[in-house]
């Protein structure tokens, strides 16, 4: 009967998701006398762009809020116009005119206006 036995050089073409990850792992070994100089670079790039999006998300909420609110006033003004508009529509009928002015003496005209003719003189 066959023996169960490992074959070399199988694992290096089989690399599996753990032995990946044992490799990146491995990593420490750059860092154990200290941080080497050609990472700077990368890592500032990395953390400008780390506030740059922490900024704009910050922005971006920020005029969310903004537009809540002035959608908010917006609908009280619009209903406040209407409302308005609805008063001024009511007070400027022909009888609510007459009522109101009638405390002061103005009478309304019970004749028809009267056309006025003027003759040419050529």
């Amino acid at each position: 009967m066959a023996s169960n036995s490992f074959k070399i050089g199988q694992q290096e073409r089989g690399r599996n998701i753990f032995s990946r990850i044992e490799g990146f792992m491995k990593i420490d070994a750059a860092f154990e006398s200290g941080i080497p100089v050609r990472y700077i670079p990368y890592v500032l790039f990395l953390a400008g762009i780390a506030l740059f999006y922490i900024g704009n998300s910050h922005f971006a909420e920020k005029n969310v809020r903004q537009i809540d609110r002035l959608e908010k006033e917006v609908e009280d003004l619009r209903a406040d116009y209407t409302t308005l508009k609805s008063d001024y529509m009511f007070d400027s009928k022909q009888s609510e005119v007459a009522k109101n002015v009638a405390d002061q003496g103005i009478k309304e005209s019970l004749r028809p206006p009267e056309k006025v003719i003027v003759k040419d003189e050529h």
